[in-house]
């Protein structure tokens, strides 16, 4: 089971970015800052609204020097046709068809044969720093990732419900 420290399990997979078909590996974004998220299934209710969400505030990921990476057990050629009919993803996804990232995070399940909604935020070190793993009932914040992720990486220590550029939390104390 994957936990906060450790090295984050590499991999190589096949993935879709920009309509491409490609090899994508975790060693490939050592030094950066990634966000590795699961989702049950392309062509789904709710996984659209966290690829979306993640899509549309890619931009605030990069401000942070972060890569984002979505990933499901369906097909390379499921992602290509579910990114046409989103209008375009502005990351890869990634297919785990064989289900191994998801049991090396500890994500799937695996009476459905689905990855469970899991974030993981792994430093450039290539370390888990932040992970949480949801019913699959419930959706994630994407706001709540970029707001953990520039957290992590002021290095400082972030009360609950920190924003950047905050001195002093709620009741005034000092971090």
């Amino acid at each position: 089971m994957v936990a906060v420290g450790m090295k984050a399990p590499d991999f190589t997979v096949k993935g879709v970015y920009q309509g491409a078909i490609k090899d994508y590996s975790l060693k490939s974004y050592q030094g950066k800052w990634l966000i590795l998220f699961f989702y049950p299934a392309d062509f789904t209710f709710i996984c659209p609204t966290e690829v979306a969400g993640f899509s549309k505030m890619a931009g605030d990921f990069h401000a942070e020097q972060a890569e984002i990476l979505g990933v499901s057990v369906d097909s390379p050629e499921t992602h290509r046709s579910w990114i046409k009919e989103l209008g375009g993803v502005e990351y890869p996804l990634l297919s785990d068809a064989d289900k191994k990232v998801s049991r090396a995070y500890g994500v799937l399940e695996e009476a459905a044969g689905v990855s469970e909604r899991g974030t993981f935020i792994i430093n450039p070190a290539g370390e888990v720093n932040y992970l949480v793993v949801s019913h699959m009932n419930v959706g994630r914040s994407v706001e709540e990732t970029l707001r953990v992720l520039k957290a992590l990486r002021t290095e400082r220590l972030c009360p609950s419900d920190w924003k950047p550029g905050e001195e002093t939390g709620e009741l005034g104390l000092k971090y």
